[in-house]
């Protein structure tokens, strides 16, 4: 069997696909592979190039691959998508994902440590809660303007409607 030496991995909810190529392009595998049995697939083989779309899970499983001992590049989806050469499905994305990683003017993503996936979350947690903060706000606004009840933009304003709401009128 020949030695695979890059491989395209297209991640999914519980069934990734993987493309395995030698080092002349030849193709060594195309493989389904269940969420549950994607560490002991890479625990197998031998240290090798591995792509992967930048997407959800991705810097989860670049960080379990690599320390794996393979290589693990992250490649933003667009990137990779003048590289799929048939319909889009997953054998074809891994495909393309395999062939793209080889690519030398290929840009790649960082792969996150837990820490900095954290900081990440938790900002834009925050930037999440400001948005619907304000859409109510801006709900609550509307609604008593129906009613002729106007207040100023801003927290104090929407204080004042909500002490208005809660009072009765």
């Amino acid at each position: 069997m020949q030695s695979v030496v890059t491989i395209g991995l297209d991640i999914a909810k519980n069934v990734f696909q993987a493309h395995g190529v030698d080092a002349e392009g030849e193709v060594v595998f195309r493989r389904c592979i269940t969420r549950a049995k994607v560490r002991d697939f890479f625990a197998s083989l031998p240290r090798c190039l591995v792509g992967i779309e930048a997407c959800a899970s991705s810097h989860h499983w670049a960080r379990e691959i690599g320390a794996l001992g393979h290589t693990v590049k992250l490649m933003p989806p667009a990137y990779v998508k003048p590289y799929v050469k048939s319909q889009r499905n997953d054998s074809a994305d891994a495909e393309a994902i395999c062939e793209a990683v080889t690519r030398p003017n290929m840009r790649f993503a960082e792969v996150k440590s837990v820490e900095q996936q954290s900081v990440l979350a938790m900002h834009k947690l925050r930037a999440t809660l400001i948005r619907h903060r304000t859409r109510v706000g801006n709900s609550i606004r509307a609604h008593m303007a129906e009613f002729g009840v106007i207040a100023p933009i801003g927290r104090v304003g929407l204080e004042s409607l909500v002490q208005i709401i809660c009072d009765g009128g």
